[in-house]
């Protein structure tokens, strides 16, 4: 077989797979032209159409899932055993996907940057943001980062933070304008920064838990934002108050007097944030190197080893 031949059939497997030329280009790392040339001349020289393509989907024709069944498994043994290699690597190499909430982001990867990047420099991190669901199969990520209650169940799983307690923030501009609330009902009187569950698009109530009593306080206010770093630069200004978790930036506004903390007493805590991966895919050294970076609790990690 011809060094391009075995181009053209990287190509053509990975775009039957991914559905898509641009997740193939993104998996592959090369250009959607590239890869769209590729599978051309592959087609030109068996003589037959393997892709049928529109403006919007691409889907392999009859001849296409023939030979996409017959040869995904070699190139999925070729992966692994490429893979194999780079355990004797003595630093992991390779690219890393990755799809995270901001919130996660900010708490989980950007605090590990300097030391990851010292560390591993062979491999290189590509992040997309994004607080709503995302298909990380679908749309080509390697990995995602989210709460554990948003993730699909038959994915493989790593905590990577302690659980959350929720907290309610506001400025001490906003307290001299507006009394101190004592209960979680007291909300309704006051400006809160609003926000958008994930799955239904709804404004999130406000949950708070004390005694085993579980109450959800709808709250309304001048403005409706997608993003936790968003609300708490609002309540900074004295513009409302925030619901955000009880994290080391906003203790540390707490400390230097930039934010009061209120109704303490009343704060739920909820599972942590989670690394996650496709159950059907080999760990690669890459993504072995981030988790052992981010980890809470490396018995979790030596299991996935």
């Amino acid at each position: 077989m011809r060094t391009n031949e075995l181009g053209e059939l990287t190509a053509f497997v990975a775009v039957a797979e991914e559905r898509s030329f641009r997740r193939a280009a993104a998996r592959l790392n090369l250009t959607s032209s590239t890869l769209s040339h590729s599978l051309r001349s592959l087609e030109e020289r068996l003589g037959v159409r393997l892709l049928n393509r529109t403006t919007r989907t691409v889907s392999p024709t009859a001849a296409g899932l023939a030979l996409l069944e017959k040869i995904a498994p070699a190139f999925t043994t070729i992966a692994e055993a490429v893979e194999d290699v780079n355990a004797f690597r003595q630093h992991p190499h390779g690219r890393l996907r990755i799809n995270s909430s901001r919130i996660a982001y900010q708490m989980v990867l950007e605090p590990m940057f300097q030391d990851f990047c010292r560390n591993f420099p062979d491999i290189t991190l590509e992040i997309s943001l994004n607080d709503s669901f995302v298909d990380i199969i679908k749309e080509g990520f390697d990995v995602g980062i989210r709460l554990r209650s948003h993730i699909p169940q038959d994915m493989n799983v790593v905590r990577i933070t302690q659980d959350l307690t929720a907290a309610v923030y506001g400025s001490p501009d906003y307290f001299h304008r507006f009394p101190l609330p004592q209960t979680p009902q007291d909300l309704q009187q006051h400006l809160c920064i609003g926000r958008r569950e994930i799955a239904s698009g709804n404004l999130y109530r406000w949950e708070f838990v004390k005694d085993g009593k579980h109450v959800a306080i709808p709250v309304h206010g001048p403005l409706v934002l997608d993003t936790v770093d968003m609300m708490t630069d609002i309540a900074l200004q004295g513009i409302g108050l925030v619901y955000a978790p009880d994290s080391e930036k906003n203790r540390q506004h707490v400390a230097a007097g930039r934010l009061i903390r209120v109704l303490a007493d009343w704060s739920p805590t909820v599972p942590g944030f989670c690394l996650y991966f496709s159950g059907h895919r080999q760990m690669p050294a890459a993504l072995k190197a981030l988790i052992s970076a981010i980890r809470v609790d490396k018995r979790v990690v030596a299991e996935l080893m």
